[in-house]
């Protein structure tokens, strides 16, 4: 079973602090990326911040949680698959930079399937989703 790396680049004509604002809300986050994502457990330092566990449900699969493990307001967000998921060693980071009034976020996760064979298949519709919802978020921040 191979580790896979997802790499995303999306520019959002808006400025860093309600970017971040809007995709470190995981509820709202979840929407975007069209993933039923709720957050069962608050942070240390707020509702979506270091510590806190948002659960996702995906289809029949059994839900699974994600904790975030850093945070920095505006800067950057760590999360790891912390219980109940048939991914192993899943890491994603967003990294946030601000040019004016645009944003830039690079987004990056890296996993690895617990069933043989189905990293790449995970890999390609984590991919596609997330990156869909984002474009679409750009989009309408854009109009």
């Amino acid at each position: 079973m191979a580790l896979k790396k997802i790499t995303m680049r999306q520019e959002f004509n808006a400025p860093v602090d309600k970017v971040f604002s809007t995709l470190s809300d995981h509820e709202t986050f979840g929407r975007i990326c069209g993933i039923n994502m709720l957050r069962t457990k608050d942070g240390d330092d707020g509702a979506n911040g270091l510590g806190s566990v948002r659960t996702i449900s995906v289809g029949p699969l059994p839900s699974f949680e994600e904790t975030i493990t850093d945070f920095v307001p505006n800067v950057f967000i760590q999360y790891k698959i912390t219980k109940g998921s048939p991914i192993k060693n899943h890491v994603g980071e967003l990294k946030f930079s601000g040019q004016g009034d645009k944003t830039v976020l690079h987004y990056t996760i890296k996993l690895e399937s617990k069933i043989p064979l189905t990293s790449g298949l995970i890999k390609a519709a984590l991919e596609r989703g997330i990156s869909q919802g984002l474009q679409g978020y750009a989009m309408r921040l854009a109009a």
